[in-house]
């Protein structure tokens, strides 16, 4: 059930309650594919740097460890230790991804593992399947994601083509959830509205999904290549016509900017590898824009990553000391800059809700953007 709290504008503040949990929105999902967060971080990290929901990747754990394990381990909470909410993604972004090795027909898509080259086939029965066996709070509908380059008559059928496949994979989800044997039997579905950076497209698809009366709605298919200022176009055009009382998540979405930027047009659900992944590299966000602490000037640095920050890192260690720990390769030194920039990220969404809820959230926005300029000033 998802009830709006309050409204800024077109920014929404919602609470959206699952069976495992009430998430509070705008959320911010803390990617972690194969089942862990890149970077050494485990799920009791998590639960301290305020994060509500993990997101994990279907197409990765069918191939290894393999769903049926996860289910006789008895699902992915129990397997990875983490009772909040968790989001699986449906398998259909690796088709995409995985471009070179895949074949599309009406039936689902043939492609190759990328581990052992093994062929996989995935329609949207099987990503149903794969995703109740993993037993997670919310499952993606299956889609194609059409580069946003790609010919509008290629964009056509391969929406077309979607929205087929969403039909199936809600009769699919309704009959595994009343199986006996199924782990979750409260399994949620979200569809995801795709068209590339057509308007019409866009629209007509999100016309033609709100009305199968789905738990979420999701546009996908954007960050993959588009300006900035396409996608919030796109978002612009495209989430009015979704259903305002339903959650509305843009996937693989992305920078602190671009989620301000989002919130403003209506999204409260995101996801992105960008905090894990640049923290690996010794980049860090804050306030002030982001850090390169492989940066020389950081070397004798005893401030925190940012003062005032109640991450693990900024509480217990110095600029310096993690430079050095990135620099020497040690472990440690990534595992720090990840807890930091999920715990920006996850205390950013804190800030937003609130900011909506005191209905400041333009004047937040404005400050936070300019904050960001600021770009590594400190």
């Amino acid at each position: 059930m998802y009830k709006i709290i309050a409204r800024d504008g077109n920014a929404k503040r919602a609470e959206f309650q699952t069976v495992h949990g009430t998430i509070q929105t705008p959320v911010f999902m803390n990617v972690g594919t194969a089942a862990a967060i890149k970077g050494a971080v485990a799920t009791t990290d998590l639960k301290e740097i305020g994060t509500q929901v993990e997101l994990s990747n279907t197409y990765h754990l069918h191939v290894r460890p393999g769903d049926k394990i996860v289910k006789q381990m008895g699902g992915l909470h129990k397997f990875m230790n983490w009772d909040r909410p968790i989001l699986t993604d449906s398998g259909g972004f690796q088709v995409f991804s995985l471009a070179g090795l895949r074949k599309i027909k009406e039936e689902g898509v043939t492609f190759r593992s990328h581990i052992d080259g093994h062929k996989i086939f995935m329609g949207p029965e099987e990503s149903m399947q794969i995703q109740s066996n993993l037993a997670s709070t919310i499952a993606m509908a299956f889609d194609e994601c059409p580069s946003s380059v790609a010919e509008r008559s290629y964009v056509e059928n391969s929406v077309a083509r979607t929205t087929r496949w969403l039909a199936r994979c809600k009769t699919e989800m309704a009959r595994l959830n009343s199986l006996e044997d199924t782990i979750n039997k409260n399994q949620l579905l979200f569809g995801i509205n795709q068209g590339a950076i057509f308007d019409d497209i866009r629209i007509d698809h999100a016309k033609a999904i709100s009305e199968m009366n789905l738990d979420g709605y999701a546009v996908g298919g954007l960050a993959v290549g588009e300006s900035h200022e396409e996608m919030y176009h796109i978002l612009d055009v495209t989430v009015p016509h979704l259903p305002l009382e339903k959650p509305t998540y843009l996937m693989g979405v992305g920078t602190p900017a671009n989620i301000l930027e989002a919130v403003d047009r209506g999204v409260d659900f995101f996801d992105c590898v960008y905090p894990s992944r640049n923290g690996r590299h010794g980049h860090v966000y804050t306030n002030q824009g982001k850090r390169n602490l492989f940066n020389a000037k950081y070397e004798l640095d005893q401030r925190p990553i940012e003062e005032g920050c109640q991450c693990p890192a900024c509480r217990n260690y110095s600029r310096g000391y993690i430079r050095h720990l990135l620099k020497a390769k040690e472990m440690l030194g990534m595992r720090l800059c990840v807890l930091h920039n999920l715990y920006f990220y996850n205390t950013m969404m804190s800030e937003i809700r609130q900011a909506i809820e005191e209905g400041r959230y333009k004047e937040y926005k404005k400050q936070k953007l300019e904050g960001f300029l600021e770009n590594d000033k400190k």
